[in-house]
């Protein structure tokens, strides 16, 4: 199965729709000509996301989301059908979602995107790298959407 989507931490309550979550995942990779990747989502808690932050960015705190690519590096096999994982902090989302007025499962798939293109290659370090990040994302979330 090309995406695998992890249960909510324990102690999770907030409803989230993972079925909807993995389809969403599903078409987002095949917008992105990689329907035959393997992608994996883990959906976890603020102190695993702040451990995760701090032992691969250095940084305290929990942050929204993490990606690990396996096309990166030295022993990568090219052309393989592994693209990586993308972490997604619940609890962030949430908080996220209500500064942002909606919904913790449109937030989810906000997140969703931005990891993937992470995983991809794409960053926001520059100016005029975030921006057109920032357009490639509003454009995969309307051919999701759609």
């Amino acid at each position: 199965m090309p995406v695998q989507l992890s249960d909510p931490p324990v102690g999770w309550e907030t409803p989230i729709d993972c079925q909807a979550l993995g389809a969403r995942a599903e078409r987002l990779l095949a917008a992105l000509d990689e329907a035959e990747a393997e992608l994996s989502i883990a959906l976890v808690d603020d102190p695993t996301m702040a451990e995760m932050n701090e032992h691969y960015r250095g940084r305290p705190g929990a942050t929204d989301v993490l990606s690990f690519s396996l096309r990166e590096g030295e022993h990568v096999e090219h052309g393989s059908g592994l693209l990586g994982d993308v972490v997604l902090a619940l609890p962030v989302a949430a908080r996220q979602a209500a500064e942002r007025g909606h919904s913790l499962d449109e937030e989810l798939l906000r997140l969703l995107i931005h990891g993937v293109l992470h995983l991809l290659g794409h960053d926001h370090e520059r100016d005029d790298d975030a921006l057109a990040m920032e357009a490639r994302e509003r454009e995969l979330r309307a051919q999701i959407d759609s």
